[in-house]
């Protein structure tokens, strides 16, 4: 067989999988033409950073076409990505909440009010993304409007809590969906399970490093906050719909 041949068998095989969140389960064996790379996690991540920072970063013409580059439109505020996050996080907001519907009969426990939170979050953030429907139909609230440093009708933008809770807010709850939830408490699925992993993690590295740069002597890196934070939100929907949907419930822990 053909190395082209071989290749094609490869990305055929591998690929679907890799690339689609929402299957039941990750490939345990991802077949490359290097070799074979063992798994218990998705890399979606991976594949997402670097097609943004390998192949759209350096995309040319945006200028011409847009305006501005293609990589500064995507991860603009009010940019296709941020939209694509409201998508994601009322998504999966109707997901958590059909979870919590078809639990009501089994009493309120600590699950049921763990999937509250993630319910309540999903809710929240999705709001917030498109400042409560601002965007949308131009109708806002001035008293968030003047407090607010963009001059929109949300709270993640106000000064208080944009400089001082906004960053460590992430930080923590990526750790805690990220590496705590599944390690620590294994037997609550509103966390997500350890093949989600780095869906939040390389977010929280992000405003880590992010926040450093700031303390450093160094300029502060760019904010690329938009990319990063939409894999927060394909993460905690990809999670959501599975346990909504029973697609693939099985537990994949740390072993």
């Amino acid at each position: 067989m053909s190395d082209l041949n071989i290749l094609k068998n490869i990305l055929v095989a591998s690929l679907p999988r890799i690339l689609n969140p929402f299957t039941s389960a990750p490939p345990e064996v991802v077949r490359t033409p290097w070799g074979n790379l063992e798994t218990k996690v998705d890399i979606f991540p991976v594949i997402y950073l670097i097609f943004i920072y390998g192949f759209v970063y350096i995309l040319p013409y945006g200028r011409d076409v847009i305006g501005i580059s293609w990589f500064d439109w995507c991860r603009a505020e009010d940019g296709p990505l941020e939209w694509i996050q409201f998508i994601a996080f009322a998504t999966a907001f109707v997901c958590s909440s059909l979870v919590l519907w078809k639990r009501r009969r089994s009493g309120i426990n600590i699950k049921w009010f763990a999937w509250l939170a993630i319910t309540l979050i999903c809710f929240f953030v999705a709001g917030e993304e498109i400042s409560w429907g601002e965007r949308i139909t131009g109708f806002g609230f001035n008293a968030l409007r003047d407090i607010n440093i963009q001059g929109e009708s949300n709270l993640h933008n106000t000064a208080f809590f944009h400089h001082i809770l906004l960053d460590p807010s992430f930080e923590i709850s990526c750790i805690l969906l990220g590496w705590v939830g599944w390690k620590v408490w294994p037997n609550i699925d509103a966390f997500p399970t350890k093949r989600y992993s780095l869906y939040f993690l390389f977010v929280a590295l992000f405003y880590f490093y992010f926040d450093i740069s700031y303390a450093s002597t160094i300029k502060q890196i760019r904010n690329d906050q938009e990319i990063f934070e939409l894999l927060f939100s394909i993460g905690l929907l990809s999670h959501c719909w599975r346990i909504a949907f029973n697609k693939g419930h099985e537990r994949i822990r740390n072993k």
